[in-house]
């Protein structure tokens, strides 16, 4: 005879908590991440997080939750690292751009055009 594990107090599947907030901290992480790098950057990190949560929420009892929410949960992931990832390189574009041209530079496009001359000359 086989037994099972109770889902929960329903005896329904539930959606993982946080799973919809994954998803759209993930997907903001890619548009915000020209936003110097860094508010994409921060919202891919609280994405990883909470995922990581979830997983293992998920991981120690699986039929507790709907496949749905765990779907989401990892498209949510996969966004967050790509946003991470493209917030990094963001982010050191403008570190780059800064130590190249200068604060100055950036704020001055006559002096933007010298120095930027200077440089691919």
């Amino acid at each position: 005879m086989q037994t099972t594990t109770p889902l929960n107090q329903g005896g329904m599947q539930q959606p993982l908590p946080n799973a919809t907030a994954v998803l759209v901290l993930g997907i903001l992480s890619i548009v915000l991440c020209c936003c110097y790098g860094i508010v994409g950057l921060i919202l891919g990190v609280i994405a990883i997080v909470l995922a990581g949560k979830a997983k293992a929420l998920y991981n120690s009892n699986p039929d507790a939750y709907t496949p749905a929410s765990f779907k989401n949960l990892n498209a949510g992931r996969v966004c967050a690292i790509i946003g991470i990832a493209l917030s990094a390189l963001s982010l050191a574009y403008y570190v780059w751009l800064i130590a190249v041209i200068g604060i100055d530079g950036l704020s001055n496009p006559e002096l933007m055009q010298e120095r930027m001359k200077e440089i691919f000359e």
